[in-house]
């Protein structure tokens, strides 16, 4: 499993020959859309937490481009099959078997609605069992008791938790999450996007170290490979 980070939420994994964009935000982020062009994406399926503006802006363009199957909750997945998008409707608790592994979406505590401010059903995360790895996307949440029935399914490679504070978990709070999910390998994401999760990469770093964990805080366009 190859993955790229794209800034905010947006992630890219290559497991086997597919192509998974997960949240992707970039002509509307100032930390990337100078150097990522969505047309030189791939994607044979893109996943959406929820339908925050910072998670779904160039969704559409992408699968216009790609042909990509979009995946989401069930509110989610209408909106964008009314468009004439292919899409995988899923809701909490739900598991499904891709081409590229199982899919579980989960539970996530935040607030999901469009940009025109209609329904965008509840947010989610979700766990991707991989042929040889496996990883938590766990999009906007707050920490929650939910996270300790991860680990009862899945044992975790890696997992992908926000870390901005203001809107989702803070470092604090992503720390208890690691342990909560079984996991000491974390991608920050969702911080410095703008001014309100603006954080100290040195001191959040610093606290994972401290109670043995490895936080990632990758560069736009830097990718890793488990």
């Amino acid at each position: 499993m190859e993955i790229t980070f794209y800034g905010q939420n947006t992630l890219a994994l290559k497991i086997g020959e597919i192509n998974v964009l997960v949240d992707p935000f970039i002509t509307g982020n100032d930390l990337s859309k100078d150097k990522v062009d969505i047309k030189d994406l791939k994607a044979d399926y893109i996943l959406l937490t929820h339908a925050h503006q910072d998670h779904i802006l160039d969704a559409e363009a992408i699968a216009k481009n790609t042909g990509a199957v979009i995946v989401s909750n069930f509110e989610i997945a209408n909106h964008y099959e009314e468009k004439g998008f292919e899409v995988h409707p899923m809701n909490h608790g739900g598991s499904w078997d891709f081409e590229f592994g199982k899919v579980k979406y989960v539970n996530a505590i935040h607030t999901s609605s469009f940009p025109d401010g209609s329904y965008g059903g509840q947010p989610g995360g979700f766990v991707i069992e991989g042929e040889h790895k496996n990883i938590y996307i766990a999009g906007d949440t707050a920490l929650t008791m939910d996270m300790k029935l991860i680990p009862l399914h899945t044992k975790l490679d890696i997992a992908v938790l926000p870390i901005g504070d203001n809107f989702t978990m803070g470092v604090d709070d992503a720390i208890i999450a690691s342990d909560f999910i079984e996991c000491d390998k974390i991608i920050g994401c969702h911080y410095d996007t703008f001014g309100y999760i603006e954080i100290d990469h040195e001191e959040a770093k610093k606290k994972f170290y401290e109670k043995g964990k490895d936080l990632m805080l990758l560069d736009i366009g830097e990718s890793i490979e488990l």
